[in-house]
């Protein structure tokens, strides 16, 4: 057999990362490496080629003519590589789904159920992460997300909704006890955020009628389970919808504010890649989800 004559992988990643970009710095992001490493490995590829691939000019980069042809192959060639390795991953694990889940939810809501789906579903596993950065879904390292969105939805996953919920303020009956009677007596306490969900308060605030205090000071934390704890420990007062915090309420060990909720700006969705929306396992997965929402007091009237 005739050996292949072809250039280092890493040039040919390079170049293809900096073509479909046509910015060396980009590039240089996506595979995480420098700006000279592009440059090089490019320069590498040019020279095993004999042939330029870009002009550079101060601003940037632009493929020559041969580079023009050279990129679309490689580029094609980089995406069959990608499917096989994907539809690999598949057949190596049709019993496993990794579930991207965000952790709040997780924690006070999903893992209490989870076990009336491994009894029905004995043969999927189900592989929950919590690490994802933000509440976008990440379709590189997620089959299948439990993800909270605002529109608008992206055109290249598939939706299923599960429920929007009321939301409204809580805090610890220490902080009731100093004066919170009124919408108008938050402005002696500090609003507890969550970053990602930054316009709850602001939504809430301007119901109540008091949109003057969306600029009330307070600690920010990045997850709901943390906002709620800081709540707990007399911190401020927090947003919250009720299937979070269920068991603190019916404890007694934080309390639901005044009589004015208004919906989630966003809605809580179950979502795969469009092309994944009819595997076994996710329709599984969402079968159930639905049914178990639909049980859930907190959630089926709120949905």
């Amino acid at each position: 057999m005739r050996r292949r004559n072809l250039p280092s992988l890493s040039s040919l990643r390079a170049f293809e990362a900096a073509a479909r970009h046509r910015s060396f710095r980009l590039a240089a992001r996506e595979l995480s490496v420098t700006d000279s490493a592009i440059s090089h490995q490019v320069r590498e590829l040019e020279r095993h080629l004999g042939t330029p691939l870009f002009r550079r000019h101060g601003r940037g980069v632009e493929l020559t003519r041969e580079g023009a042809l050279y990129f679309p192959i490689l580029r094609d060639a980089f995406d069959r590589m990608a499917q096989g390795t994907e539809l690999l991953r598949r057949v190596r694990g049709r019993g496993e789904l990794a579930l991207q889940v965000y952790v709040t939810v997780a924690v006070r809501w999903l893992l209490p159920r989870l076990y009336r789906f491994h009894e029905e579903h004995p043969d999927i596993l189900l592989r929950i992460s919590t690490s994802y950065r933000g509440w976008e879904f990440d379709a590189e390292h997620a089959d299948v997300g439990f993800v909270y969105r605002k529109p608008p939805l992206e055109p290249a996953l598939h939706y299923t909704p599960l429920f929007r919920v009321p939301i409204f303020p809580v805090a610890s009956p220490e902080l009731v006890a100093a004066g919170l009677r009124r919408p108008a007596d938050l402005a002696r306490f500090h609003l507890i955020r969550v970053p990602p969900a930054r316009d709850e308060w602001k939504a809430w605030l301007r119901a109540a009628g008091h949109p003057e205090l969306e600029g009330l000071p307070g600690p920010s934390f990045d997850t709901y389970l943390l906002a709620f704890e800081a709540a707990l420990a007399g911190r401020g007062v927090a947003m919250a919808a009720e299937f979070m915090v269920r068991a603190e309420l019916d404890s007694g060990r934080l309390v639901r504010l005044f009589d004015v909720t208004v919906r989630q700006p966003g809605s809580w969705y179950l979502v795969c890649r469009v092309e994944d929306r009819d595997d076994p396992r996710i329709t599984a997965l969402r079968t159930w989800l639905l049914r178990e929402v639909a049980a859930d007091p907190c959630l089926g009237a709120g949905s």
